[in-house]
């Protein structure tokens, strides 16, 4: 599947359920985990760790991705990378209350666009690498990600 399709079915299934599992859930077929076990992992970090509060769902699930599909020992540096990556997809914010303006009235990221930013940031992480080895021909990173996914 195509970077902007995973993003746009993110985006999609975020509509029957929260924003970290949407963004599991779009890396299904990466992960070799069932749909059910990833919203079962997922079920407890939507809406900034259920009280706005928190780290929105959306970059947990990226984290997620990136750890399930990490070698052992690089979690974290996939972690440093996907978070201000994030980041910047989203207006400067990663809490949830921020994010969606609750103290300011100015949402810096709809929860759609959280699970799409998530996505891209987590295939950037995960991806580039291997897709730049496979794909010498492609212009620009979202021409490298197109091809995240396809079927084997």
């Amino acid at each position: 599947m195509p970077l902007n399709e995973r993003m746009d079915y993110a985006a999609l299934r975020k509509k029957e359920m929260n924003c970290c599992q949407a963004v599991l859930v779009a890396f299904a077929d990466q992960l070799g985990r069932s749909e059910d076990e990833l919203l079962r992992l997922g079920s407890g970090f939507g809406s900034g760790m259920g009280t706005m509060e928190g780290t929105c769902g959306a970059l947990v699930g990226a984290i997620m991705v990136s750890s399930l599909l990490s070698e052992k020992g690089a979690a974290m540096a996939a972690s440093r990378a996907i978070m201000p990556r994030f980041r910047e997809l989203c207006g400067g914010a990663t809490i949830c209350r921020d994010l969606k303006g609750i103290d300011t009235g100015k949402v810096l990221c709809s929860c759609e666009n959280c699970v799409r930013n998530a996505v891209q940031a987590a295939a950037e992480r995960n991806f580039q690498d291997v897709l730049n080895q496979k794909d010498k021909n492609a212009v620009g990173t979202r021409g490298i990600l197109r091809g995240i996914g396809a079927s084997k």
